[in-house]
Formats: structure tokens, sequence, C-alpha cells
């Protein structure tokens, strides 16, 4: 496994895999590596000669300096764990790298998703996401790039950044990775208590519960729902609860059964924000 830490080896080692024909599978991170991280890795593997991960815990999609602060850094258990499932390069750029002119973001025009969700309870976030991932798309030009569908407002995001940049990479969502009890696995989890761990578990229930309501209840009584279960639990603190189209992700009023619709919940446990969907349809 390649570890590259400046562009100019980057460009290097690419240029030679492409000047083969050697296609590319991308799988963009931030560290503080988990497995379902590492599905992602495996999945790319799979589909591309050559697979490259980057770790960039990137300053300017992160709302609340604290939590930027607080982020879990751990790149040498990140490294041993790419090494094992058998990653190609690891790139880790320094901040100057990817913002030389300094924590600039680009504002991009994505039909107003950022504005929605995530971005309207974090403003500004999805602006340092796409500026991140548009500088690493063109360092990288990859066939293939990789995202959780954990993040599923961002891998919408992205997929329309693609579009507009006209990068030509084909943006392929993974599936959640869940733990034994259901919580869906993140970086953030490990700033869990063992106790806050099992009760997150719970908004999983609740999302499993409600899709099982689904096909015989309106918008409003499964928010109503899902805001009442999630209120019982005094360790949650609920941040939003949306049902949306799962393609434009526009608020949905009513439910048509030939629509794709998702529940997109964000909740704190104790300090430690968390979010998770389900597919309704």
């Amino acid at each position: 496994m390649l570890l590259v830490k400046n562009i100019d080896t980057l460009e290097k080692c690419l240029g030679e895999w492409k000047s083969l024909g050697l296609s590319v599978g991308f799988v963009p991170t931030m560290g503080a590596l988990h497995l379902g991280h590492l599905s992602l890795i495996e999945q790319a593997i799979s589909e591309n000669d050559k697979v490259v991960c980057s770790i960039f815990v990137n300053p300017t999609q992160f709302t609340d300096p604290k939590d930027l602060e607080n982020y879990p850094i751990q790149i040498e258990e990140d490294l041993v764990l790419l090494k094992k499932v058998g990653c190609d390069l690891v790139f880790t750029p320094t901040k100057t790298d990817m913002y030389p002119q300094g924590e600039e973001v680009v504002q991009f025009n994505i039909n107003d998703l950022d504005y929605l969700m995530e971005g309207a309870h974090r403003q500004g976030h999805f602006d340092g996401v796409c500026t991140i991932v548009s500088k690493l798309f063109e360092l990288v030009r990859p066939k293939n790039a990789y995202f959780g569908q954990k993040d599923f407002q961002q891998l919408i995001i992205i997929r329309q950044l693609n579009k507009i940049q006209k990068f030509n990479i084909n943006i392929v969502g993974c599936p959640i990775i869940r733990e034994d009890n259901g919580l869906a696995m993140s970086s953030r989890n490990v700033l869990l208590s063992s106790r806050e761990r099992e009760i997150a578990a719970e908004i999983y229930r609740i999302l499993k519960e409600t899709k099982a309501k689904f096909p015989n209840s309106s918008v409003e009584s499964l928010k109503l729902f899902v805001e009442t279960k999630l209120n019982a639990v005094s360790e949650f603190s609920v941040d939003y609860v949306e049902i949306a189209h799962a393609q434009t992700l526009q608020s949905l009023s009513d439910l048509e059964k030939n629509e794709p619709a998702i529940l997109c919940v964000a909740v704190f446990v104790g300090s430690v924000r968390l979010i998770d969907n389900i597919l309704l349809n």
C-alpha cells in the first residue's frame, strides 16, 4: 500500500496507473475509519483495478468549532485497517495542500439541495463538503467514487455536483453498515459512552417501526409517531425528522406508493449528534 502525503506524488502515481489503462476507484474519508468505510473500500476493490482512499479532516464543513476540535483522529489505526483490506493508495494531504489560499469555500448551484435537512440545521456545511469533494475529484479523476447512504443527503448533493461540474464520475451509493444492535456505524460513535451506544440503537428500531406503518399512514402521522417515540427517550434531543422524496429531497406532504420516500432523522444522544435514515418504499 502506498502512503502519499503530497499532491505531486499523487499525480505521479495516478499518471502511471492511467497510462497503463487501469481504472481507479476513490473513497474520500475524514478518517476514524470503521466497518462502514471498509465496506466502501471492499466494493471499490471489487469494481476497479486500483483504489485510492483519502484521509482529510475538512475544516470548512464543520459549522461548530467544538465539533471539529472533538472529531476523532486515529491515522495509525486507519492505515493498518486500509492495508489489511487491500487499499492500493492512501492520500493524506495537509490543510495547506487542499487550501493553499486559506479556508475559502466555493458555492455551487446544486438546486438548493444544501438548504434542506442537514443544510438547514448546519448552514454552510455542504458548501464545505462540495468544495473539498470537488478538489479531490479534480486531483484523483476516478472512474468510480463511493459514498455511504447513511449520509443520504450528501450522496444526492455529490451526484448533483458531479453533474454540474461535468466530472463524469460514476457515483456509487453503498448500503448503511450497522452495528449488531442496529446503530448506524459512524466515526462519531466512539464519542458515545457504552450506555449511550445501546440507547442510540433505539433510533433505528423506531425507523423500522415507522416503515412498517408506511403503507397505511399519512406523512403527518408518521412524523408525529417518530417525534413522539424519539422524544420519549430522555437521553435524546431531536434535531429534525423529515420525510422526503428520495431523489429530489423535497419534503413530502403526502405519500404516493410509486414515489420513493425516505425518512431522515438527526438526534443528539447526549452531546453527540447522530443521523440515520430508512427508505420507506
